[in-house]
């Protein structure tokens, strides 16, 4: 389930007016922070059914952090199921370190040192066709289809769901407490948040950019397709000053990127001279085309 969803699933109807409204419009300070509780709380608990149905019972965080526990435990446990097409041991490694490696291209050799890059492969060949991981390519934007300059070779992973990623990646109860998402294991919360949500708004594959010349290498994020228009996406705490790689990419050799949406703690705030748009954290499903997605 999405951020959106976990709204509609508890009945908040006026939550969801509020975070799906394009453009968006500032809620306000007191709505604006129950808001971002509101995502806190789902980067902790998730989208899992069980999970979800648990926390809005009243259960303790504790108790879903089990319930994650056991998710993954029961997707470890399948693994032998397909012994023949990939190395159990290989698909556990590769599981945890996709974890870990949330926010930063992925090597294969780090996936799983100890194993081939034949196995590797096979193994996250595997998660991904059975959608436990998702793979997030590098593409050049050139223009439309996206996938037309992707370079597969080139990638970072997101996990299924937030609440297994946090348990994979030893988030505890105790930082449940912590208010500052984009803080948490250096912003790599945020980012599978922004990244979960952007696959459910774009309905399939997406993708970040990446350049690697020398003495001066770039990456943004995401990239976003909206209304047939291009948006880069970045996750960031900082000011405008400090988005190198998005202003880069913006006044570059992509003239036909519309702008940059950056998702940050702050509210909603436009930048015309800059093209940018600062943008909360539970606006990420709705900017990046969730809303024209689901009533096209």
């Amino acid at each position: 389930m999405t951020f959106v969803e976990t709204l509609w699933a508890a009945g908040n109807d006026a939550a969801v007016r509020t975070v799906t409204a394009m453009p968006p419009v500032d809620p306000g300070a007191a709505v604006h922070t129950f808001l971002m509780d509101e995502v806190r709380r789902y980067c902790f608990v998730g989208g899992m059914p069980e999970a979800v149905a648990a926390w809005q019972e009243g259960r303790r965080i504790a108790d879903v952090f089990d319930i994650h526990a056991a998710l993954c435990a029961s997707l470890r446990d399948d693994f032998g199921k397909y012994s023949t097409r990939a190395n159990p041991r290989v698909m556990d490694q590769v599981l945890v370190a996709a974890a870990e490696s949330v926010g930063s291209q992925v090597k294969y050799s780090r996936l799983a040192p100890d194993f081939s890059g034949p196995q590797i492969k096979a193994a996250l060949e595997l998660l991904t066709r059975a959608r436990i991981l998702r793979r997030v390519v590098s593409t050049n934007p050139s223009g439309l289809p996206l996938g037309a300059g992707a370079r597969e070779s080139r990638f970072k992973l997101l996990l299924v769901d937030i609440g297994l990623w946090q348990h994979l990646r030893g988030v505890t109860p105790a930082e449940f407490m912590r208010r500052d998402l984009l803080a948490i294991h250096r912003g790599a919360m945020a980012e599978q948040f922004v990244g979960q949500e952007i696959a459910a708004s774009q309905g399939g594959q997406i993708y970040y950019w990446s350049r690697d010349a020398r003495g001066s290498s770039a990456e943004v994020d995401y990239l976003a397709v909206c209304d047939g228009r291009i948006y880069a996406v970045e996750v960031k705490s900082g000011p405008a000053g400090k988005l190198r790689s998005l202003h880069m990419l913006l006044s570059g050799e992509y003239p036909n990127i519309a702008g940059g949406l950056v998702f940050q703690d702050g509210s909603h705030a436009d930048l015309p001279d800059q093209r940018l748009t600062f943008l909360p954290l539970y606006n990420a499903w709705a900017a990046t085309g969730g809303v024209v997605q689901r009533y096209q």
